[in-house]
C-alpha cells in the first residue's frame, strides 16, 4: 500500500466524519448518512489495500 494510498484514504475517512459529526450538529439526516457512507467507503478501500499488503508480504514481493 503506498503512502500516498493510505492518506487519501485517512483523509476519505476523516472528511466522512466531520461530516457526520456536522450533520448531527445541524440535525441534517442527509449529511450525517453521506457522512457515514464515505467513512464505510475510505474503511473498506483500506481493508483492501491492506490485504495487498498482506499477500505482497506472503509472497515475498516488495
Amino acid at each position: 500500500m503506498g503512502m500516498d494510498d493510505k492518506i487519501r484514504n485517512k483523509a476519505e475517512e476523516l472528511s466522512g466524519k466531520a461530516k457526520e459529526v456536522l450533520g448531527a450538529a445541524t440535525n441534517n439526516e442527509r449529511l450525517e448518512a453521506e457522512g457515514k457512507a464515505d467513512q464505510t467507503q475510505a474503511k473498506a478501500k483500506q481493508a483492501g489495500e491492506h490485504v495487498k499488503d498482506a499477500a505482497k508480504d506472503a509472497f515475498g514481493k516488495q
